[in-house]
């Protein structure tokens, strides 16, 4: 399994007909409304000692609720609540929404679905982290969605200004401790799960979702691997370097208040995928990046392969937002990936 490949760019026309299959994936029947009640009790392992002091869970017991949403030909979609494990000062955002989208046919040969979180971009585009997980399903792998802090129903009323990611670096470092926080709960309610091989569990997304879940796969000792798509390390230099205006503002903002990139640096560090990417290396990863991405750069995708240990990098001929017209090929490399350990491509 080399995996270093290049694929041409597709079509424009292609790329609406792909955007269509995201708009329509989410079948059309409710199913009855029960919901699930259940209690977990996290005691740390062996393990935890293992894991970052920044992102160790304590001993604790929390409660979770699944309620039955709806239902497509291949796959059932529930509604998943449970508290975070790292409250924030926002009590709208201590509760975690999730999405488990849950395969329709039993798992081959008596055995359990391996099962991945799934987690959205900056700009959270629900529908396409959607679309991931109900393809992850048709194919038999159990897919948890999880809503980061601040978006979607996480979100403040009336806030506009409390994000994930905003001007308020203190907040956004919050926030992300508080996803990875959230992400290894999810992962500990899918081991908890009868229906999932805990032994099989992974993460994946595209963008901000690719850099949280390369993260969260080198600290969690659940986690078997993941695929991580559009993501990098150097996390100081993706966000100092970012060309969209909004980020160009806080960028001014924070040079206008004396702080320099050092100072960028040293407060995102312990969250960079890349201090942790060694940890990687026993792991069942796959890189799927662009060869022109003007958000996540080429070397930043470099340097957290070559951390990696290198493991196997599909390369596509597209920028950061060009990357859409490869959702269809990139989707069937994951599938394929999380259900073999192989890519699709030769």
């Amino acid at each position: 399994m080399t995996g270093n490949h290049r694929i041409s760019l597709l079509t424009v026309c292609q790329v609406w007909a792909k955007a269509i299959l995201v708009i329509v994936f989410y079948g059309t029947g409710l199913i009855s409304q029960d919901v699930q009640k259940g209690v977990i009790e996290f005691r740390p392992s062996d393990q935890e000692a293992g894991v970052p002091r920044l992102f160790q869970l304590p001993a604790a017991r929390f409660q979770w609720e699944l309620k039955a949403v709806r239902q497509a030909q291949r796959h059932h979609v529930w509604a998943l609540r449970f508290p975070s494990p790292l409250p924030s000062d926002v009590p709208v955002n201590n509760v975690v929404h999730a999405e488990y989208f849950l395969p329709a046919s039993p798992p081959q040969g008596g055995s359990r679905y391996p099962a991945v979180i799934v987690l959205h971009i900056l700009g959270a585009d629900f529908p396409l982290s959607r679309f991931m997980a109900a393809r992850l399903a048709d194919h038999g792998v159990a897919a948890l969605f999880i809503q980061l802090p601040y978006y979607g129903k996480r979100k403040p009323p009336n806030s506009p200004d409390v994000k994930f990611l905003s001007s308020d670096m203190n907040r956004s470092q919050l926030a992300m401790k508080q996803g990875i926080m959230d992400i290894r709960r999810g992962f500990s309610w899918l081991a908890s799960r009868p229906e999932v091989d805990s032994t099989k569990l992974y993460a994946t997304g595209v963008s901000l979702g690719g850099i949280m879940s390369a993260l969260a796969v080198a600290i969690e000792p659940l986690a078997k691997g993941g695929v991580f798509t559009l993501a990098g390390g150097g996390l100081a230099d993706i966000l100092w370097n970012m060309p969209e205006r909004e980020a160009k503002a806080y960028r001014s903002a924070w040079e206008k208040s004396g702080r320099t990139f050092a100072d960028l640096k040293t407060l995102v560090d312990p969250l960079d995928p890349l201090t942790y990417a060694d940890r990687l290396k026993p792991k069942q990863v796959l890189i799927i990046a662009g060869n022109v991405d003007e958000v996540v750069p080429p070397r930043s995708t470099k340097a957290l392969w070559n951390a990696a240990g290198q493991p196997p990098v599909i390369w596509y001929d597209a920028g950061h937002y060009s990357a859409a017209a490869f959702i269809l090929p990139a989707m069937r490399e994951t599938i394929a990936f999380l259900t073999t350990g192989k890519t699709s491509s030769p």
